[in-house]
């Protein structure tokens, strides 16, 4: 059995919604601008950084160091 409700509880729903709504959306904006702060997340995760930009130093560096060693062979 369906509860009948008055045109003005129904407003107040709404608006109750529209709030909830608000609130819920201000709150995901702050976590997604958090989150894509990149300068952030590199303060945050700096040793993580440069131990990634190392080896890839070091990767990047042996890799054209092999190839150049390769080239040099073949002369």
């Amino acid at each position: 059995m369906a509860v009948q409700r008055s045109p003005e509880e129904i407003r107040r729903s709404i608006e109750q919604n529209r709030a909830e709504l608000a609130h819920s959306l201000e709150r995901l904006r702050g976590e997604v601008a958090e989150v894509t702060d990149w300068r952030k997340q590199i303060r945050d995760h700096q040793k993580q950084v440069l131990i990634g930009a190392a080896v890839a130093g070091f990767v990047l560096g042996g890799g054209i160091a092999a190839v150049g060693g390769i080239f040099r062979r073949r002369r």
